[in-house]
């Protein structure tokens, strides 16, 4: 008998017909002997449409209360999936964030798990229940209710196997696991069977959606196994575990793309020593998630600044440059958000130095510009403009082969 943690996205149990088809799913994991606590996130577009009602109710929109209310949609659905169960004499009982045991920090809208204390959890299962938690959700040390952010219902998940010794978790999304690339762009795209924790991280990190980077990373910290699967097919999908040292390993396992990016530069800064240091203080207390960092060649004594942050970001990263400009030395401040980034990324990059020029080779080759380069042990990633990115990742796709299966390096 196996201990399974199972989470359901919201797509997942989107209306009435697909609630009911995963409490199916679910009566028939435990009939099979198994036991089983259940992640649920909120019905379809629930979150969206709490998120636009508040916008339209409140221009102020206090973090409590939006955690309040956000919280709701993982609640409701949660309630509905035990009635489900229910009707297949399933018991079941749903549990809130607190009520399951998370403890949070006090930060709104997007708290960081503290610790788990799953003890409702646990008499559950032993009652021969099972539990169902609403995802995202838990108790911050001020005893308020707090939201983990877009994408918490994984962590939940990924935080409850781990604190409860679960054998496995799985996340079932409408999506039948992790791809080589994108399907929407290539249409040859390959599910993967297995993936590493750290090959994951940078997919989600370089523009994969799902499953969210804050499970992957606590996953990997923690040594849970992932399941990453499809509930509209039940198919095996992608497991996610850590890299054997034993086994062979793809040199280039994905491509993935980010077109949420922007690039800022700061034109004609004074070079010399601590004017980078202030500007990257500057950013970062005003809560700027920098990426990529390219300085130019000094030439005359200054040079230019170039890196890239979220879309979303530009407005207040542009405030914090500007009012930096005078104490740089620098001439201005230029945005760019016509940019995108694409990254190839495989565990057996770090033996085989051939990948790099592959990839510089293959986009000059289909005569798109590299504006800005970053690397890892395990990823390469270019910054090139954004029309280029669909033809960039088919281009390196097929390049690599992946469609084929990896290519592995002992």
């Amino acid at each position: 008998m196996a201990l399974l943690v199972q989470k359901f996205g919201g797509t997942s149990v989107g209306d009435p017909d697909r609630m009911r088809n995963v409490a199916d799913y679910i009566a028939r994991t435990v009939r099979r002997g198994n036991q089983v606590v259940i992640v649920i996130s909120a019905m379809g577009k629930e979150t969206d449409e709490l998120l636009r009602l508040a916008r339209e109710v409140s221009g102020t929109r206090p973090g409590r209360e939006m955690d309040m209310l956000v919280t709701a949609g993982e609640r409701k659905a949660m309630a509905l999936l035990c009635m489900a169960l229910a009707d297949l004499g399933i018991e079941a009982e749903s549990f809130t964030g607190s009520q399951a045991g998370f403890l949070t920090d006090t930060t709104h809208m997007d708290a960081k798990i503290l610790d788990v204390r799953p003890d409702r959890i646990r008499a559950s299962l032993d009652a021969g229940r099972v539990p169902v938690v609403g995802g995202a959700q838990g108790v911050s040390t001020a005893k308020d209710v707090t939201f983990l952010g877009r994408g918490g219902s994984d962590t939940t998940a990924v935080a409850l196997a781990h604190a409860l010794g679960a054998d496995m978790c799985e996340l079932y999304t409408d999506v039948s696991g992790v791809f080589t690339t994108d399907p929407r762009l290539v249409d040859n795209a390959r599910k993967m069977e297995q993936i590493s924790f750290d090959e994951l991280l940078e997919m989600t990190a370089n523009g994969c959606p799902k499953p969210a980077m804050r499970s992957v990373e606590y996953a990997r910290n923690h040594g849970v196994d992932l399941h990453v699967r499809s509930a509209f097919t039940w198919e095996h999908g992608t497991l996610v575990t850590k890299e054997d040292p034993n086994m062979e390993q793809a040199i280039v396992s994905s491509v993935v793309s980010d077109t949420d990016e922007a690039k800022i530069t700061i034109e004609g800064v004074a070079d010399r020593p601590g004017i980078a240091a202030h500007l990257f203080r500057g950013l970062a207390d005003a809560g700027a998630n920098v990426d990529m960092i390219v300085q130019n060649t000094s030439l005359e004594g200054h040079t230019d600044i170039s890196f890239t942050v979220p879309k979303a970001d530009v407005p207040n990263v542009r405030v914090v440059c500007e009012s930096l400009v005078e104490e740089l030395g620098a001439r201005g401040v230029h945005a760019d958000t016509a940019v995108a980034r694409v990254s190839v990324i495989g565990a057996g990059m770090k033996s085989h130095p051939g990948v790099a020029a592959t990839v510089f080779e293959t986009l000059a080759d289909n005569d798109i510009n590299i504006e800005m380069i970053s690397t890892s042990a395990i990823r390469i990633s270019c910054v090139v403009r954004e029309p280029q990115t669909e033809r960039a990742v088919q281009v390196l796709h097929a390049a690599f082969e992946l469609d084929k299966g990896p290519k592995l390096v002992d």
